[in-house]
């Protein structure tokens, strides 16, 4: 079964702030994007399921989501948010337990003045409690942060947690040598996975090409093999620079070379086991073979 591991879904007249899409730089990507519009999209490329990953810091999001979710067999999962620093994060943490396709949490940590927000002891706090309900976090990181995951490892082993779009490593001037090294550091602790995603925002918008991705996938693969990496999309995001069609393709181009069960793993596999998602874990413990396709 194929999965998107990283999508995500808006509508301009919620009741959430979507100040950034207003930015000049993302004109083209400021309007809806709803389930209709992605399916189109997954039944070109035959990826089956998808993960939806939060873009605001409230709560309402979640329900919105859920609510999408629970009309559209295709989103297998998501991943939403909660107060962190909050004294009642785990009294909000159980709402959303109460549905099996919420999966995961999500901080939008690049976004926070405090370069060292995620290891803040309020922070960490929060995190230890996604830790004991076993709830998976996603690490939305530039690569200035990328830092702070082993740290982080450390501190909460047995946290699942994912790395998103590699940490943004600086793919337009194709820069590696420090963010390599915080990467590696970071796949050294198995609690720690990587979406092979949103990479092509962090390429030359107009003129990248497959091969300038090639270092960063490639470096991700050896820290982390298949096992611990997955395919995200960052649809609609990536269409800034690609089509859904074109991330898919590109992937699918630069795996060429690996087995057919290390790319069953990354597209789709590592993705459905490390947010226990519902469709796969109930599928597996019955013992049901699922196939792919739409």
């Amino acid at each position: 079964m194929l999965i998107d591991s990283h999508q995500h879904f808006w509508q301009l007249d919620l009741p959430f702030e979507f100040g950034w899409l207003h930015e000049p730089q993302h004109h083209s990507i400021c309007r809806d994007y709803l389930p209709q519009h992605l399916l189109s999209h997954l039944q070109t490329t035959g990826v089956d399921r998808s993960v939806f990953v939060q873009t605001q810091h409230t709560v309402a999001e979640n329900r919105w989501a859920l609510g999408l979710a629970a009309q559209h067999p295709f989103i297998a999962g998501v991943v939403g948010w909660v107060d962190l620093a909050a004294e009642d994060v785990e009294d909000q943490l159980s709402e959303f337990l109460a549905s099996p396709k919420f999966v995961g949490v999500r901080h939008i940590t690049q976004g926070e003045p405090d370069e060292n927000f995620i290891v803040r002891p309020d922070i960490v706090r929060g995190l230890k409690v996604l830790q004991k309900h076993g709830v998976p976090f996603d690490l939305l990181f530039y690569t200035q942060h990328l830092r702070h995951a082993a740290t982080l490892a450390q501190m909460l082993p047995e946290l699942p947690m994912v790395i998103d779009h590699l940490s943004k490593p600086q793919i337009r001037e194709q820069k590696l040598d420090a963010w390599s090294a915080d990467l590696q550091r970071a796949a050294q602790f198995p609690n720690i996975y990587c979406k092979l995603s949103g990479m092509v925002t962090e390429a030359d918008w107009q003129h990248w090409k497959p091969a300038d991705l090639k270092p960063y996938v490639e470096t991700a693969l050896e820290a982390f093999g298949p096992e611990r990496c997955m395919f995200g999309s960052d649809w609609p995001v990536c269409e800034l620079a690609a089509s859904y069609e074109e991330v898919y393709g590109t992937l699918q181009e630069l795996l060429a070379s690996l087995s057919a069960g290390e790319r069953s793993q990354i597209f789709g596999e590592t993705a459905a086991r490390f947010y226990a998602l519902p469709e796969f874990t109930e599928a597996t413990e019955t013992g049901i073979e699922q196939g792919s396709g739409t």
